[in-house]
């Protein structure tokens, strides 16, 4: 089975869009999103503008500011501050990567965690793992609702994340451990690979590997999730030898039309969520 991405995700922006009519009937106005975005890297402002265009679809009043690359630190800063005393504003995302002149943790660290769309706040990471109420990191909350779509109980399945990074492996496995999976974090340092994803019910690859996981590394049955996305001769590819591991696994993502379509419609949800909470 192929995990439609875009299907499922075309189904939330839905629903969201449904979740905005009543906000606006309940309040008389709408959730508003922000993203900041720095220089002119390719990726991030096709990403950026994806974004856009689906927050307006639905209804959320969504504006994104431009900075040139050599902008000053401060201004950045200074710009969040502002954005986060403004009440019309409900969520704030600088769009990553940023250049090397500024810090990305002390930019992060500066959004309000209520109005931190991308759930990398401090506070929201400390949430997460504590099971508490936060937002949750956009990518890895697809993969979650994709795993969800094609097994409702995933109780005591073992899952083998592959990658550890803070936007994908760790709030992944918080999220897993939360449904009483048992995680196995592997990494670059991992010593046999192959051995572990073999053990797994559940596979989730985000590691920026074109075609890493073959198809002797999957038990038959298992659910694949392929975060990654590379550039390659031939493509598009994911961490995830698609023709290979489509044989043998019970359901897997494409790459592309996978996971990305959930992001950006995780990135609303988590804009609704911050609105809602603001006004509770």
């Amino acid at each position: 089975m192929i995990i439609d991405g875009k299907k499922i995700a075309q189904e939330l922006r839905i629903k969201l869009k449904k979740k905005i009519i009543e906000l606006k009937s309940t309040y008389n106005s709408v959730p508003g999103l922000t993203v900041i975005l720095i220089g002119e890297d390719p990726a991030s402002m096709i990403y950026v503008k994806n974004k856009e265009k689906s927050a307006k679809e639905i209804g959320i009043n969504s504006q994104v500011i431009r900075y040139p690359k050599n902008v000053e630190e401060k201004i950045i800063l200074d710009k969040i501050i502002q954005l986060n005393k403004d009440k019309n504003i409900s969520g704030i995302l600088v769009q990553l990567p940023l250049p090397k002149h500024i810090n990305k943790r002390k930019v992060i660290e500066t959004i309000l965690p209520g109005k931190d769309v991308d759930g990398f706040h401090p506070m929201n990471v400390g949430n997460l793992s504590s099971g508490y109420d936060s937002n949750i990191p956009c990518t890895p909350l697809g993969c979650y609702l994709l795993l969800k779509k094609v097994e409702k109980n995933l109780n005591g399945k073992h899952a083998v994340i592959i990658g550890r990074s803070n936007l994908n492996g760790k709030p992944m496995t918080q999220l897993l451990l939360k449904e009483n999976c048992t995680v196995t974090i592997t990494h670059s340092k991992t010593k046999d690979l192959k051995a572990e994803c073999n053990r797994a019910d559940i596979i989730i690859a985000a590691v920026g590997k074109p075609k890493l996981v073959k198809g002797d590394w999957v038990k038959k049955g298992a659910i694949v999730i392929d975060v990654g996305i590379n550039k390659t001769d031939a493509g598009l590819a994911g961490d995830v030898d698609f023709d290979e591991v489509s044989k043998i696994a019970k359901a897997i993502t494409p790459v592309p039309g996978g996971v990305g379509p959930m992001t950006i419609a995780c990135l609303l949800d988590n804009t609704i969520e911050c609105f809602k909470r603001a006004n509770s």
